[in-house]
């Protein structure tokens, strides 16, 4: 077995390992992160492979009615440590929108308050979220000042292109091609939909970041390439779908979706067997491509 492959196999040993350890731990401390399930979800069932992340989470303002909070919200409102975690996040992309510095200072100050002591793990779990939720990384870059940026982790180029200056919305995009990939590079409309209202992303309601959530995937995303909306043929009623655009194609892999996908459930790809074998196709397929690029190329300049 390759060197990668065993250092993956002993690093999900030990990850189940200590979720044995901790399983008494009470599921209040992480529930509004990322939580492994007992069972690798199964390509039937799309909408628990997203359980554990939400994209709504931070996102509305304090005087916002909180009746149609996701499952699960009360549990976050009782660990303090989450509850700072969520405070953070809006902080942090109200600091973002505004162009304003970030510094560890008026975090310390504004939000975290006498949780000084649980800075790193409030910090890390931020983090966390920001990647799942955003697809951004909270990064220090001034170690003298402790000044912090928000960065993108994707290597997805529609950062800012959609509504200059705004938050990023990797993560939404994330989101849907990873259903795409799930259901066999071909997804209903309604399939996206279910997935994204279970993250409180609704297609009628404005989203305090994202705004539009249908214009920017049915439409924003269609003209940047990333997402391909089409009618299906011979519906009746008639039905959309959803496949992946030359964009995103040629900017994220099938393995960076399924990475993603693994991150939020705390597994590693290789737990998702069926999927892991098409994403590792893709990548012999992709090099396979890039290798008989460079041979044409060659060619050509041995003319």
């Amino acid at each position: 077995m390759p060197r990668g492959q065993k250092s993956k196999l002993r690093a999900r040993e030990k990850r189940r390992q200590a979720r044995g350890e901790n399983h008494t731990v009470s599921t209040t401390e992480t529930h509004s992160l990322p939580v492994a399930p007992e069972i690798v979800p199964s390509t039937s069932n799309t909408t628990e492979a997203f359980a554990g992340i939400n994209l709504d989470e931070g996102a509305r303002s304090p005087s916002e009615e909180r009746s149609n909070n996701p499952r699960g919200m009360e549990n976050i409102r009782k660990d303090p440590l989450n509850k700072k975690v969520v405070l953070l996040v809006q902080f942090l992309l109200q600091k973002y929108q505004n162009k304003e510095p970030i510094t560890k200072a008026d975090m310390l100050k504004y939000v975290i308050k006498k949780y000084k002591g649980y800075f790193d793990e409030i910090i890390k779990r931020t983090s966390e979220h920001l990647e799942l939720a955003f697809g951004v990384d909270l990064k220090e870059v001034d170690p003298v000042k402790q000044c912090y940026t928000l960065v993108s982790k994707l290597n997805l180029t529609c950062d800012g292109v959609l509504i200059p200056d705004s938050m990023p919305k990797t993560g939404l995009l994330m989101v849907v091609l990873s259903v795409i990939f799930m259901k066999g590079n071909c997804a209903p409309e309604e399939e996206i939909w279910e997935v994204l209202n279970m993250m409180g992303v609704y297609a009628d309601r404005r989203h305090f970041i994202y705004g539009d959530p249908r214009r920017i995937i049915q439409e924003d995303f269609v003209q940047l390439k990333y997402l391909d909306f089409q009618q299906v043929p011979n519906s009746d009623p008639i039905q959309y779908e959803f496949r992946w655009g030359p964009r995103a194609c040629a900017e994220t892999t099938k393995m960076q979706v399924l990475e993603f996908l693994a991150k939020i459930h705390d597994a590693d790809p290789m737990d998702f067997p069926i999927w892991y074998e098409e994403a590792l196709k893709d990548e012999r397929e992709r090099v396979q491509a890039r290798v008989a690029a460079l041979a044409r190329t060659s060619a050509m300049f041995a003319k």
